[in-house]
């Protein structure tokens, strides 16, 4: 038996050492799906990494609900950093008086042997 199904769209989204996938589907009967994958990099001590995969599935019959849901869930998060209601708490200051109260982490650098 053929499978008919394929992939229709995909998209990669990078965050840190994080990436999130977007991948349009179609079913053998050609409705659309929706898969979300969160893949997260852990490296060994060795050098070596393994990745973490969570994946949703999002059906058709979903699609409404689910959007309208994260579109409240994002404008809540607007809303609450609008109104000062949640005030992120600051990155502890350090006791040494010349070193700079924050510091400059570029995660892609995690991985380097050079640095």
């Amino acid at each position: 038996m053929q499978d008919d199904r394929e992939d229709v769209f995909s998209k990669a989204v990078r965050a840190g050492k994080r990436t999130y996938f977007f991948d349009v589907k179609s079913t053998r009967g050609r409705d659309l799906y929706l898969t979300i994958t969160e893949s997260k990099k852990h490296t060994h001590e060795d050098g070596s990494a393994h990745y973490d995969k969570h994946k949703i599935f999002l059906y058709k019959e979903d699609f409404e609900k689910f959007r309208d849901g994260l579109t409240e869930a994002f404008g809540e998060i607007d809303r609450l950093k609008g109104t000062g209601e949640y005030v992120q708490d600051e990155p502890p200051r350090s006791t040494d008086d010349d070193a700079p109260p924050y510091t400059d982490l570029n995660f892609e650098d995690l991985d380097r042997k050079d640095i």
